[in-house]
């Protein structure tokens, strides 16, 4: 192993950027070359492949987003596709590959393994926390405190007017983001994608909150795979509850955004270089996570192909504290 690349793909999350700069430094550190990756899977296509220095990746460590961009590619999803991007590869002799993403990534990653025997290692990267073999991905704790910022000055308004606020958050078909900020915020319920929770239970919980003679509530709701699910389900209690005084709030990207939350930085910096010393080590066709704050690997297909419960301690937390 002396060339490995990376490059990140999917959505970007808080964190993919101190990922970057302990795959560069750990690769430095080992007297590997490394070379980034523009664009994800549409960088390996069109070789906008650069060589990275340890100073390539100064001061990027506390900010947003990804400084090596990213992109959707459905040449990538073809035979011929991956074929552009491993003779690409095969051309600067390259060795090894790091790609930070979510299932997408790690679906792509495991095709080109299968095709071509590449070494690939996989490092979660997405704010919904779904991917299966880590306890946390990067990104997730920067959308949650992100989430409980707009919660907490919702709520100022929602005490001040005595308002009942349906908040959405994202997560596609996860409700990991939703579940820890029901709980952090204070919510009165949350809705799940994994729980059949309907409008019809939160009027039961609202008018249960009225007999508590409760002034306002707090309802989060996780997006499903159809953002602005919040707006038919409040229409709904609207209908029921017409004297009662019923916003929406989308919070929409602006949960990807952002500085990385310290766990994000630690958590990124972890993983990036334990995917450089896993390649070195002989990994191929793994994802590196944290469960239980030790390092496991789970191949690639597992992560994507599993489904990642939801903490039961946590739906419980919710339905005491709500009262």
């Amino acid at each position: 192993m002396k060339r490995i690349a990376v490059f990140t793909s999917g959505g970007d999350a808080p964190g993919m950027n101190a990922c970057i700069r302990a795959v560069v430094r750990g690769a430095v550190y080992y007297n590997l070359e490394i070379y980034g990756v523009n664009h994800g899977y549409k960088g390996l296509i069109d070789d906008d492949i650069h060589r990275l220095h340890s100073n390539s990746v100064s001061n990027i460590l506390q900010k947003g987003g990804t400084m090596l961009k990213s992109a959707r590619c459905d040449e990538f999803k073809t035979k011929e596709g991956r074929k552009k991007a491993y003779q690409n590869l095969k051309k600067r002799k390259i060795d090894g590959i790091i790609g930070i993403g979510g299932d997408g990534t790690f679906k792509g990653l495991s095709s080109f393994f299968e095709e071509f025997k590449i070494p690939v290692m996989g490092i979660p990267g997405t704010i919904d926390n779904d991917i299966f073999g880590t306890d946390f991905t990067i990104g997730y704790d920067s959308a949650v405190n992100t989430a409980l910022d707009a919660i907490d000055k919702i709520r100022d308004t929602a005490d001040s007017h005595g308002r009942i606020f349906f908040v959405e958050v994202m997560g596609k078909d996860s409700g990991h983001i939703a579940l820890r900020s029901a709980i952090g915020g204070g919510a009165e319920a949350v809705i799940l994608p994994e729980k059949n929770t309907n409008a019809t239970d939160i009027i039961n919980y609202i008018r249960e909150d009225m007999r508590r003679e409760k002034t306002f509530s707090i309802i989060i709701v996780a997006e499903k795979d159809s953002p602005g699910i919040s707006i038919g389900v409040a229409e709904v209690v609207r209908k029921t509850l017409p004297d009662k005084d019923i916003r929406v709030t989308i919070l929409g990207h602006i949960q990807r955004g952002g500085k990385p939350s310290g766990m994000d930085r630690i958590l990124a910096s972890t993983l990036g270089l334990a995917a450089v010393e896993a390649l070195m080590d002989g990994h191929k066709d793994n994802m590196v996570g944290l469960i239980n704050n030790e390092l496991v690997f789970t191949t690639l297909k597992e992560s994507f192909s599993k489904v990642k419960p939801l903490n039961t301690d946590l739906l419980r937390l919710v339905k005491i504290l709500s009262i």
